[in-house]
């Protein structure tokens, strides 16, 4: 009898398990293999050609105009990177914070604050595209209204403000989610630490750098890692707000859209190469999960320390 009822729980635990892993198998393993096996192909439009072993990744990393585009669409990655690290995770935890210490209404932010996460990204990029209009946004109209029409400018039209009215915008749309991850890590904090920390010194700094921050270590290790995957990943957005060529003049250029022209093509563009596009999509797999598991395993290390 015990037998049989292990024989049915195990059948029971196949019949959950199966549909999810033959969904991961077939929409995120095969195309992952898939596009390793094209990266060191040749490729003509649709038609596979000779094994052409590492000359796709040649050519994206160091044959122009190519190396110049990956160079380009790179560096605004990092630019991404770091200024959301400082704008995004940095308001998310003064947020937090502020939260945590029962701020004036703070049932009322806590909603409100997380309430961009869950709007989807191509309403959230039409919705800043509209606010950031030259003519009609809401942006510009408020600049002139408090009497400053010299701050009012095409923001997207530009190259010098282009990437980083996109950054604000992302900012805007994601702040709710470091936000609830830090106030979950704060209020696991024990009210005896916060007890001895108010005997000690009233300074809100020396609380937060010398009590709250270390003790929101495990926190802060998932919204860092979790923004530079998302950083490296970034692609509906530009796309919506800036387009695929990521104007103007390429100063919107990401890794994701740079990927996506050179596979698949682009209306202004007739190349179309699976070869060099699998090749860009390999490196940028590659890098991201070296560099994640890197700051992954420093920052647990570093959590064990504090």
């Amino acid at each position: 009898m015990p037998k049989l009822r292990m024989t049915g729980r195990g059948l029971w635990i196949t019949v959950l398990l199966a549909p999810p892993l033959a969904f991961v198998a077939l929409f995120i393993v095969y195309p992952i293999i898939a596009a390793f096996a094209y990266a060191f192909f040749d490729w003509q439009g649709l038609m596979r050609g000779e094994f052409s072993w590492l000359d796709n990744f040649h050519t994206v990393l160091f044959v122009e105009p190519y190396a110049s585009w990956t160079r380009n669409a790179f560096t605004h990655n990092i630019m991404v990177f770091f200024a959301l690290l400082v704008l995004q995770n940095g308001l998310g935890f003064l947020l937090a914070y502020a939260l945590w210490r029962d701020m004036p209404g703070a049932r009322f932010h806590r909603v409100a604050v997380f309430l961009p996460v869950v709007l989807s990204t191509i309403i959230v990029g039409y919705l800043w595209k509209l606010f950031l209009h030259p003519l009609f946004g809401v942006v510009n109209q408020s600049f002139r209204g408090l009497g400053m029409p010299w701050l009012a400018q095409p923001w997207l039209g530009q190259d010098s403000t282009a990437l980083w009215a996109l950054i604000f915008a992302n900012a805007w749309h994601m702040v709710g989610f470091p936000t609830l991850v830090f106030l979950a890590g704060m209020q696991r904090i024990p009210t005896e630490i916060l007890d001895a920390a108010r005997m000690e010194t009233q300074s809100e700094w020396v609380k937060i750098t010398k009590i709250v921050w270390p003790l929101c270590a495990p926190s802060a290790t998932i919204v860092f890692v979790l923004l530079f995957v998302g950083a490296f990943n970034w692609f509906e957005l530009p796309y919506i707000m800036a387009g695929l060529d990521g104007s103007p003049y390429g100063s919107t250029d990401v890794l994701g859209l740079y990927f996506y022209r050179t596979a698949f093509g682009n209306v202004s563009s007739g190349q179309q190469d699976f070869g060099l596009g699998s090749a860009l999509a390999v490196l940028i797999f590659v890098f991201i999960a070296v560099v994640a598991s890197i700051i992954t395993v420093r920052l647990r290390s570093r959590e064990i320390e504090l």
